[in-house]
């Protein structure tokens, strides 16, 4: 679809916007030093104090001794490099019939890998159908957005997603703390199917989000009458008689299905996010951010 209709010309500086109102949520939020347990750290000089017997005597800076005849040692910053993986499903069903779920899925991986970006954080993209592709090799700084831009822009989402061969084909690297952010309906060939690669999604080093786009109408139907239905992946078509009762009952399998994918994720640590194509994207997002992903507090 043209770029124009996913990314206008104020989506930019609306990202900018997001980062800074993100960064003050973090100072509003943030309570005391939170520890990570994850490594690939860099240092970056902060500041000086006297040096004291307690002090390693390496950490001395004999410049200034020279100038001032007095012992300071220089203070570091520690600053974690993250790789940010950010896995779109590109799928039937997360465009048809709902174009919605895909500019949503868009612009949340287009924001997440402006965040990286300007967080000096290496960026990866993947698509995702019955396997994960990586669109665009590990990228850094924050002029590479356009890269991103142009790839999402260019996908085409069709075909069926084999979610348990999708992840089980996904291999993040380990040499880098990893945040990963899978961003998909998670409709699979059953029901059962997403619960199940939660599983694979359990062993990715580094902590792993779910971020599922999902359309009012598939959350609760507007339908009443007869219908013939059709699997916009699959492309097989039923026909049915749907009346108010089968609406709530069908309402009821969705939540249960979410909430079973959710309960699936909370025991294998994962976070899982639930997003609908109508609420406001910039809201959303920092939504998401603010639950505790390294790529915000970093």
């Amino acid at each position: 679809m043209p770029r124009e209709e996913l990314f206008d010309s104020q989506f930019l500086d609306r990202l900018q916007t997001l980062a800074l109102r993100l960064r003050k949520r973090k100072v509003l939020l943030r309570r005391g030093h939170q520890s990570t347990p994850a490594t690939g750290f860099t240092r970056e000089f902060k500041d000086y104090r006297r040096y004291t017997a307690r002090d390693d005597y390496r950490a001395i800076d004999w410049r200034l001794y020279a100038r001032l005849e007095k012992l300071f040692v220089r203070l570091y910053e520690e600053t974690q490099e993250l790789h940010v993986h950010i896995v779109v499903d590109t799928s039937g069903s997360m465009a048809q019939p709902f174009e919605q779920k895909r500019n949503q899925a868009l612009r949340f991986a287009v924001a997440l890998a402006y965040l990286g970006l300007a967080g000096q954080h290496r960026v990866s993209m993947y698509s995702m159908k019955d396997t994960v592709r990586q669109e665009l090799p590990p990228l850094r700084g924050q002029g590479n957005i356009e890269k991103f831009i142009a790839a999402a822009a260019c996908w085409e989402f069709s075909g069926f997603t084999d979610l348990e061969k999708a992840f089980a084909s996904f291999h993040p690297t380990r040499q880098r703390y990893g945040a990963i952010f899978v961003i998909s309906d998670f409709f699979g060939r059953d029901t059962g199917s997403a619960v199940e690669a939660v599983n694979q999604a359990a062993g990715w080093p580094g902590e792993t989000h779910f971020v599922q786009v999902v359309h009012p109408q598939e959350i609760k139907p507007d339908l009443d009458g007869e219908f013939e239905l059709s699997d916009v992946e699959t492309g097989e078509r039923r026909r049915f008689w749907i009346t108010q009762r089968e609406v709530k009952q069908y309402t009821q399998l969705f939540d249960a299905f979410s909430d079973n994918l959710s309960h699936a994720c909370a025991s294998r640590r994962i976070d899982f996010f639930r997003c609908s194509s109508d609420e406001p994207f910039e809201e959303r997002f920092l939504d998401l951010l603010t639950r505790g992903s390294a790529l915000a507090s970093a």
